[in-house]
């Protein structure tokens, strides 16, 4: 009787080896070499249950393919219709990644409840079907054409999707999936890769639509191997923190979209809710006298917001300086502070600095770089920023602000507001008309002026 294979594949890449190898020759990472044990006895293949009836993969040529634009699936959900890029693709394959409790399932189960006229098959291999319909009878009126199915044989799943041939389908979890192809438990890497490419095979060739969900592991990334992300035609994450009330849907990936939009939701006992105005939210009505607080315009995609910028600067209590960021990167606030110790003059090598940015945001844009400065030198000087100004400005190593995208979208969001005087770039204002604005523009040119118009 022939022994059992062992072959080793990256975690990340899915680089295969014969034998164990600290780092990965392909994509240059240590430890990610995982061991899998293949059968010598060749298993039957999932991919023919994948094709459906009556269609054909054989090649045709270029000119012979209907590229007609199609509809998309509108979600009945604003803020994930934006993330997707204006609807689910019809034939693609998405993946919802986010950490346990998150909020991964509830958001997938409202959005499938309210569309209507679709027929969905919903997949779970974690819950029963009686906690599904307890769930959805709190997220609100069921949808007729939703069928329930608690699987976790791949092969199983698409007996049933060939019996009722359904417009969406939605996978809850893909980790927990199993085909009989690989001789492995559930979760494992090669099982996972293996039900993935089934399922991108049914998507492709059946013009169904397939959501997955996926788990976070402790390094903050999606379980399984890297190639996960690569099979995929969209990866979404859905993060936030599960003491505060908001949740971000982020686009990592998009086949038919822009990466850069976000979505923003709040967590409500009857489930999330849609934020269209997110800047109404996420700024504090009694900021008014209170120092450390810096309110800046940001923008993600084509939609800009305004959040508020919260610094502590304290001195250091046992001689080592602390650098604390939440929703910031540390290593720009470290860059930041070494601009204003070596331009502007101010000392604050021997103080902690704590940065926080309100309601549990993660920001990436560098147009937050001057609030991040004027939040800190408020609490270093205890000294607050006036509620009706706002600004947005990237900074530099040698300390000047250098121009940012959209500045008129931020301005206008910052009138719209109610805010007098916000704070942008000189380089920005050539392309502005002052007079067709009512709020004050504050052109900059450099640190030290924008430290001036704050502080006097």
């Amino acid at each position: 009787m022939a022994k059992d294979k062992t072959v080793y594949v990256c975690d990340y890449c899915g680089q295969e080896s014969v034998k164990w190898l600290g780092k990965c020759p392909a994509c240059n990472r240590w430890g990610t070499m995982k061991e899998i044990r293949i059968s010598p006895t060749p298993a039957k293949s999932a991919g023919p249950k994948a094709v459906p009836r009556g269609e054909t993969t054989g090649a045709v040529l270029l000119h012979e393919i209907d590229a007609s634009a199609e509809p998309r699936i509108d979600m009945g959900d604003g803020e994930l219709n934006r993330v997707l890029g204006g609807g689910l693709v019809p034939g693609s394959l998405v993946l919802l990644g986010g950490e346990p409790g998150i909020g991964k399932s509830t958001l997938t189960l409202q959005t499938v409840l309210h569309l209507q006229g679709r027929r969905i098959l919903y997949v779970s291999g974690e819950e029963s079907a009686r906690q599904i319909k307890l769930r959805a009878d709190r997220l609100g009126p069921a949808n007729e054409h939703l069928y329930v199915l608690c699987e976790t044989s791949l092969e199983t799943i698409f007996q049933h999707i060939e019996e009722m041939q359904p417009d969406l389908v939605v996978i809850d979890s893909i980790q927990t999936v199993q085909t009989e192809t690989v001789e492995s438990s559930a979760g494992s890497i090669a099982q996972i890769r293996e039900c993935a490419a089934s399922l991108l095979r049914y998507a492709k060739v059946g013009r169904t639509s397939i959501l997955l969900i996926g788990h976070i592991n402790k390094e903050g990334s999606l379980a399984g191997p890297k190639v996960l992300e690569h099979i995929v035609d969209v990866v979404l994450q859905f993060e936030g923190d599960q003491h505060h009330i908001y949740r971000i849907l982020r686009s990592i990936k998009n086949r038919f979209g822009s990466t850069s939009e976000l979505g923003i939701y709040e967590m409500r006992h009857d489930g999330l809710r849609q934020v269209s105005n997110p800047s109404e939210l996420l700024l504090t009505d009694n900021r008014e006298g209170l120092s450390g607080v810096a309110i800046s315009c940001s923008v993600e995609g084509v939609r800009p917001f305004l959040i508020e910028t919260q610094a502590l600067v304290s001195t250091a209590a046992y001689g080592t300086a602390q650098r604390s960021t939440t929703g910031f990167d540390g290593r720009r606030l470290n860059m930041l502070l070494a601009v204003l110790e070596k331009r502007v003059g101010f000392k604050l090598a021997q103080k902690d600095v704590f940065l926080n940015i309100a309601g549990g945001l993660r920001v990436t844009d560098p147009a937050i770089d001057l609030s991040v400065v004027a939040a800190v030198l408020s609490s270093n000087g205890d000294m607050p920023i006036e509620a009706d100004v706002c600004m947005a400005g990237e900074v530099g190593l040698s300390g000047e602000i250098r121009p940012v995208a959209r500045i008129e979208q931020r301005v206008a969001e910052a009138q719209k507001l109610g805010f007098k005087r916000i704070l942008i770039p000189s380089h920005n204002v050539k392309g502005l008309d002052p007079r067709q604005y009512k709020i004050e523009l504050v052109p900059v040119r450099r640190v030290v002026e924008a430290v001036r118009e704050l502080f006097g």
